[in-house]
Parts: structure tokens; sequence; C-alpha cells
């Protein structure tokens, strides 16, 4: 069975061969870590990236979509580059940009969710609402290493993305179940609250979500 929207399909390529890039940088990035805890940490998200892009290969595969070869060797050279970096850049950048790049990663499941709904098939939104929260996951405890980093405003500032800035609207406080998860990531202007492990009361913010369709 083939799939007619060309954007979840190129979509779904590009997430494929990102996950992979993600995976290689998480390597590099917890090979730079001094501390044991840190590095188990960033290697459990490693393992979960690897786990996310098995997912997508199982979605493409039922729907014939070819992997990309440019997409695999694109990122495949942009996660070697940036976990190679994670050595020479200190501890604070590698944290920073990667929880910049999941609050990002963050709505392509659910945009994903919505447009196999638009195409009538909800067969996979219990495995895409799941890869979106884990994707959430990993943002706030990015997020929450670097919180109290000096370096941390100036780069909020330059970057969009800290305490008081996010790239999706999801709260894990107050998470939707899956069947009502289509509501997340849509146009306009979005209440946000960025949770953190240490702290029972977030941050309360607002944020604009777009959709690209």
């Amino acid at each position: 069975m083939k799939i007619d929207h060309p954007k979840l399909v190129k979509s779904l390529r590009i997430a494929y061969s990102a996950e992979r890039a993600a995976s290689f940088a998480y390597v590099g990035h917890a090979g730079s870590l001094k501390d044991a805890a840190e590095r188990n940490a960033v290697k459990q998200i490693e393992l979960d990236e690897w786990d996310h892009r098995k997912n997508v290969l199982a979605i493409m595969t039922q729907y014939d979509i070819p992997v990309s070869k440019y997409y695999e060797i694109k990122f495949y050279i942009i996660g070697k580059f940036i976990g190679y970096s994670c050595y020479v850049i200190g501890r604070f950048m590698p944290y920073f940009f990667a929880g910049k790049l999941e609050s990002g990663n963050v709505c392509e499941y659910f945009i994903m969710q919505r447009r196999f709904n638009s195409l009538g098939i909800t067969e996979h939104d219990a495995v895409l609402y799941e890869m979106g929260i884990k994707e959430k996951e990993h943002e706030v405890q990015f997020l929450d290493m670097v919180r109290d980093e000096a370096w941390l405003p100036y780069f909020e500032k330059v970057f969009s993305w800290g305490t008081t800035t996010s790239l999706n609207d999801v709260d894990l406080e107050t998470k939707l179940e899956a069947a009502s998860s289509k509501q997340y990531c849509k146009s306009g202007i979005a209440e946000q609250i960025v949770p953190t492990a240490s702290e029972k009361e977030p941050v309360l913010k607002q944020d604009l979500v777009k959709e690209k369709d």
C-alpha cells in the first residue's frame, strides 16, 4: 500500500535519517562527558533515537517508502561532525543545542500523526505519540542540565530556546492522551509550560508554534 501525501513521505524519510544523525551526535556527546551519571543518561537518549529510527522504518516499509540515500549521507555527515565537535566545545553547548534540537523534533511526530489521520489512517497514532512525548522528555532533560548555567540567558536570546522559549507546546505535567494529541503543534499562539525534573513548579510562557504543512 502506498500513500499519496508527498509532505508526509518526505517527513518520514527525513526523520529516519535524522534519527541516526542524532544517535551519532549523542555518541560523541556521551563520550565527551566526565560525569558517569551524565554519560549514561545521554547514552540512554542515544538508544531512544535508534529505537525511533527503527519505528520510522517500520512505517516506511509498510507503505513502500524507500530510504533516501541523499538524506542518509547528509545526516550521517552532520551527525558525525556534531559528535566529534562535542569533544572540543565544552559541556554547555552540546547540552544546549541537543535540547533545542529535541524541542524541534517533538512536533514532527505529532504533525505526522495528523497527516496520517487526514488520510484516514490511525493505526500509527500510538507510536507517533510515544515518540513525540519521548522527544519532549529529552528536551526537558537537556534543559535541566544547563538551567543554572550563566551562558543560558544569552544563548536563549540568540537561538530562541531555553527556560522561557520552546519550539513546541507540549506540557509533560498535563500531557494529552494519544487520541487528543492532534491538538499539539498547530499554528497560533500557544501557552506553554516547560516542566523540569527537579522543580515542581513549571515555567509558564507563550510561544508561536507553526505547523509546517
